[in-house]
């Protein structure tokens, strides 16, 4: 016991990996002793009635404080089944959903980063409860059952009017992969086509990872736009490198459930050292041929495609450029043809200032 009367962390520790077996419903049945007073310490519960659904809001704001773009805190999410629709998951599949993270095997993650991403999860309940922020009990989350189709997201300000130029587009703070009913969504690659991992908090990998289709035993079962790409490149000998701005569709994989139809992939990033560059100019271009691929397309339906601010994130170009051109690409495709609806999307909510869009400083949520 430390003199400011929580547990130690090895004891915490201990009590998480016992834990993780039964994943948080069993906070119903027993709330272990060092978690039980971490807890009360910090006010997240009263005592007996609330202690469970205070022990679990305490896991949860550990894990965030971890970050949610870090592997470890995206880790200690899927080990306890934080994410929406998986509370009440197997043990098995929350850890093979935690290897996947870091793309590695269910054993050699339970060997390795299991007890890393435990030992970092401790901590951070310990900081909690040390933060004063902390100590006023936050709202109790109450679990949702999983359903059998897509599964219920929030789009943070959603639907934001922007401008690209002259053109109204709309704005989206939000990931790309919780995006619904646009037809193409538009994914930066570098000009091997060799997409990010899935784990990597990347446009590419991030879609990558939502279109995978099917989960076996040892791991996804079709990983589909990665797949759908080396199809591309091998029935064409010689091909790579690409030009900087060539665009390359594909299926939408498992983003079919939210309304996805192409996915779009525009080699842009030439490997330069250990990263990449990234020609502003090469925007211009892509955007061109995203357009013309989507009026090869447009008797299939599409009407409404979504850019990423490209080059921006692993590309290292400046946001605030890569927008600018963006803007300057997208306002003449429309004036060549204005029937597209058009999405910008990015996690920064300063960028959205980039096409004139205003983010609130209270958001509601979508249909509030």
């Amino acid at each position: 016991m430390n003199p400011d009367g929580l547990p130690d962390r090895a004891d915490l520790e201990r009590e998480l990996r016992n834990l993780r077996r039964g994943g948080l419903p069993a906070l119903q049945s027993l709330v272990p002793r060092a978690l039980r007073a971490v807890t009360l310490h910090c006010g997240q519960a009263e005592g007996e009635d609330d202690l469970a659904d205070g022990a679990e809001r305490l896991i949860r704001a550990a894990a965030e404080r971890l970050g949610t773009d870090d592997l470890i805190g995206r880790a200690a999410q899927c080990t306890f089944g934080l994410l929406p629709g998986h509370r009440g998951d197997p043990a098995a599949d929350r850890r093979r959903a935690a290897a996947q993270v870091y793309g590695v095997s269910d054993e050699r993650f339970r060997h390795s980063q299991e007890r890393r991403v435990l030992e970092q999860l401790a901590g951070a309940i310990l900081a909690e409860a040390r933060d004063p922020a902390a100590r006023t009990p936050r709202p109790a989350v109450l679990p949702r059952p999983r359903p059998a189709g897509p599964r219920p997201t929030t789009v943070p300000y959603a639907g934001l009017p922007g401008r690209a130029g002259s053109r109204p587009v709309t704005v989206h703070v939000s990931p790309i992969e919780l995006l619904r009913d646009i037809d193409v969504l538009v994914s930066s690659e570098n000009v091997h086509l060799e997409m990010s991992k899935s784990f990597r908090p990347t446009v590419s990998g991030a879609l990558r990872r939502a279109a995978v289709v099917g989960c076996a035993p040892e791991g996804p079962d079709t990983d589909v736009l990665a797949g759908e790409l080396a199809a591309w490149v091998r029935a064409r000998p010689g091909v790579l490198p690409l030009r900087p701005g060539t665009v390359v569709p594909t299926g939408p994989g498992a983003l079919a459930e939210r309304g996805v139809r192409r996915v779009y992939h525009a080699a842009l990033a030439i490997p330069d050292g250990l990263g990449y560059r990234v020609d502003p100019q090469s925007i211009a271009t892509a955007v061109a041929a995203c357009f013309t691929r989507a009026r090869r397309e447009r008797a299939a339906g599409l009407r409404s495609i979504c850019f990423p601010l490209l080059g921006a994130g692993r590309g290292g170009l400046d946001r605030r450029i890569s927008a600018e051109w963006l803007r300057w690409s997208i306002e003449d495709a429309l004036t060549a043809d204005p029937d597209w609806s058009v999405h910008i999307v990015t996690r920064y909510p300063q960028a959205a200032g980039y096409f004139d869009a205003v983010v609130p400083d209270t958001p509601e949520a979508p249909g509030a």
